[in-house]
């Protein structure tokens, strides 16, 4: 029974796009994960894949997935991680596969000489909260905003 975290493969977007909309559904947003498989296939496999998933996998099982790209800080002029999702399955839960998966990151910034990992955590996840103490992370003083839908579009009209 061996824990490992490997690559995405592109035989795996339907298993990621399951994760995704299970991960949104855990939160009470599902409604809001939009994304199709079309859209999972093209976002990791695609010809300029711009995001990187690893998935926790046990005797031939999937049990979670963190998804991430890589960011910039023009104030340490430095690369990094932003960890958009880290999911592991109800069933799963204390497997060691979200550490799994968070190591692998940690060993990632490591190996290329990367920083930081950021990522953000909703309101209210105190077990996620307490997972990522539990790993020594720490809660920033930043607020993430976000111009979206209508705001997005009147900004981006012409003579604004």
């Amino acid at each position: 029974m061996s824990l490992i975290v490997r690559p995405a493969r592109p035989e795996d977007a339907a298993a990621i796009h399951q994760f995704v909309r299970d991960l949104a559904a855990h939160h009470e947003h599902l409604e809001e994960a939009k994304a199709s498989l079309a859209d999972i296939e093209r976002a990791f496999f695609g010809p300029k894949p711009f995001a990187v998933c690893d998935l926790a996998e046990q005797d031939g099982e999937l049990l979670g997935l963190a998804t991430w790209f890589y960011t910039f800080s023009s104030w340490t002029g430095r690369q990094g991680i932003y960890l958009e999702d880290l999911f592991v399955r109800d069933t799963a839960r204390g497997s060691g596969a979200g550490r799994a998966l968070m190591a692998v990151l940690a060993r990632r910034c490591a190996e290329e000489g990367l920083p930081r990992i950021e990522w953000a955590v909703m309101p209210g996840n105190d077990g996620g909260m307490a997972f990522y103490s539990r790993l020594g992370a720490e809660p920033q003083d930043h607020a993430i905003w976000r111009l979206s839908g209508d705001a997005l579009a009147a900004l981006a009209a012409p003579g604004r």
